[in-house]
């Protein structure tokens, strides 16, 4: 399609807001168009401007326009000296033209009513998670369309050219993270002249995410094997602290694997009930699994998860500890909960985010025909990594083929080996929870002109957390010179290196070696994951 003209208008005191009108359907230049919502912070050194930074926060379904207007608050002063940063709202997200499966707030709360635990747990509610995915899929199909049919990781990347040409650029300067890592790989194989530099962290194994070969017709978990990552990540996290001790690690008395253990056997036979000023909330397994994942997010994870499984065993053994370790604990549980559940019952805005999500993932790849499947395939995930198997695995739960019936004939399945005429640079980290390390070792396999970097942080995704990783990424963007082989940085973080603050009293002596938790019944299988709220 010919260059579209942005016709810019200021905004957010420090940025600039276009949006512009590209095909629907590519095949149909002059047919039906979306909008798409862009973002740009100038450059503060104009005169030695390289050209635009596009940025991608990943998800799928997550705001790039916002991302890059937090850009100043992360990126170096190297990079927001000499790059423009750009985000442009994916379509069908953020600001750009909404992808809407219902027509109002609450024909979306009665489906998501249905999938509104962080995760399903026992048959029962699993039955009635794919129920209500399966009407999720339906509606997407049908009312969802014509975007749902059109939001393909390869749609995004055709738009990014389009933009990359609208905002002046010869060449491409991309940073994604996530799976802003796919919209990497996929623009450097559908367009791989078009790039000067390309970086790519928290690395998506592209062909596992499309379902190619005999990765096909497996949930995305399986595939992926997020699960397994963030298991890894938390089981280290817990022989860390056994080994630090209790001066430096909150939850290090007695056996910390063992009495992580056993937390989450009692959260699965019943929630723990805590007092609020609000009233009584139940933490539920699901929602104490949800938090520990969310907290793996950060490069303070050791610290953050240790300091609340502490709290748990503090809350569920009573004694002097309970009161302080409770409202802690509910201010952590909360903010990991994605959204309240009573949106129907408030004029709040409609709210797609869980749309976008599943527009991307189950027009990319091959699933699963039946939704029902996921009950077995969760319980076999759950079994290889413990806590999290059934958290990743119900994410993509809409897309069973049954289900999500609406296609994308324009979706790329690859190649994902092409030669590029500049390197892609792969960073990978040893202990992310969602894009294990092994993601960023195939992406870096597939691609012969790439070149991996590796870190030791923890969290998701590496930029930002060490001096090395950080150096090594600005250095490439700005002059396109790559780290050498075998580079693995140190994080600016380990866990356990600094004495914990003073324990609430009483928490040591509910903690003590010998301390059982009260006996349980043996739970039915559960399952996990973080969904519509």
């Amino acid at each position: 399609m010919p260059t579209p003209k942005l016709n810019w208008t200021a905004c957010y005191e420090i940025a600039e807001c276009a949006t512009v009108a590209v095909p629907l359907d590519y095949d149909q230049p002059r047919g039906a168009k979306t909008e798409l919502a862009v973002l740009r912070i100038k450059a503060k050194d104009q005169k030695n401007r390289l050209g635009s930074l596009f940025l991608n926060p990943g998800g799928p379904g997550v705001s790039s326009t916002e991302f890059a207007l937090y850009g100043p608050k992360f990126l170096s002063e190297a990079l927001l000296q000499r790059f423009d940063i750009v985000g442009v709202d994916p379509r069908g997200v953020g600001a750009s033209s909404n992808i809407r499966c219902w027509n109002s707030v609450q024909e979306q709360r009665a489906v998501f009513d249905e999938m509104k635990a962080p995760f399903p747990w026992g048959v029962t509610e699993e039955s009635k998670y794919a129920a209500g995915a399966k009407k999720f899929g339906a509606a997407c199909s049908t009312t969802g369309q014509p975007l749902a049919g059109a939001m393909s990781t390869g749609e995004v990347a055709r738009d990014m050219d389009v933009m990359r040409r609208a905002v002046g650029d010869a060449k491409l300067t991309y940073l994604g993270f996530s799976y802003g890592s796919a919209l990497g790989q996929f623009y450097a194989n559908m367009f791989p002249d078009r790039f000067r530099a390309l970086t790519i962290d928290g690395v998506v194994d592209p062909r596992a995410w499309i379902g190619a070969g005999a990765a096909g017709n497996r949930i995305l978990d399986d595939r992926l094997r997020s699960s397994e990552g963030a298991y890894r990540a938390l089981r280290e996290i817990l022989q860390r602290c056994d080994r630090a001790g209790e001066r430096y690690c909150a939850f290090a008395a007695g056996d910390p694997v063992a009495n992580f253990a056993a937390i989450a056997n009692w959260l699965r036979a019943k929630p723990l009930v805590v007092t609020t000023p609000d009233g009584p909330i139940p933490i539920t397994y699901a929602d104490f699994v949800g938090a520990v994942l969310y907290l793996l997010y950060k490069p303070t994870a050791g610290e953050d998860t240790t300091k609340l499984a502490a709290e748990m065993w503090a809350l569920i053994n009573g004694g002097p500890a309970a009161e302080q370790a409770e409202a802690a604990l509910v201010g952590r549980v909360q903010q990991a909960r994605a959204k309240g559940s009573d949106a129907a019952a408030k004029e709040v805005p409609y709210d797609n985010t869980f749309e976008t999500l599943n527009g991307v993932v189950c027009t990319d790849g091959r699933f699963p025909r039946d939704a029902d499947s996921w009950l077995a395939a969760t319980a076999l995930r759950d079994a290889r990594a413990p806590y999290f198997g059934r958290a990743w695995g119900w994410l993509d739960v809409p897309c069973a083929s049954d289900t999500w019936t609406v296609r994308d004939e324009d979706a790329y399945h690859g190649p994902f080996n092409r030669r590029t005429a500049a390197p892609v640079l792969v960073v990978g980290n040893t202990w992310d929870p969602a894009t294990p390390y092994h993601g960023a070792v195939a992406a870096s396999r597939l691609l012969p002109n790439s070149r991996l970097l590796s870190s030791d942080n923890w969290g998701h995704a590496s930029y930002g957390t060490g001096i090395c990783v950080t150096e090594a990424i600005d250095r490439y963007l700005l002059s396109g010179a790559l780290p050498a082989r075998g580079t693995v940085c140190a994080a600016a973080r380990q866990p356990f290196t600094e004495p914990v603050e003073a324990s609430p009293a009483g928490l040591r002596a509910a903690a003590a070696p010998g301390k059982q938790l009260p006996p349980v019944a043996a739970p039915k299988p559960p399952s996990v994951l973080t969904g519509p709220r």
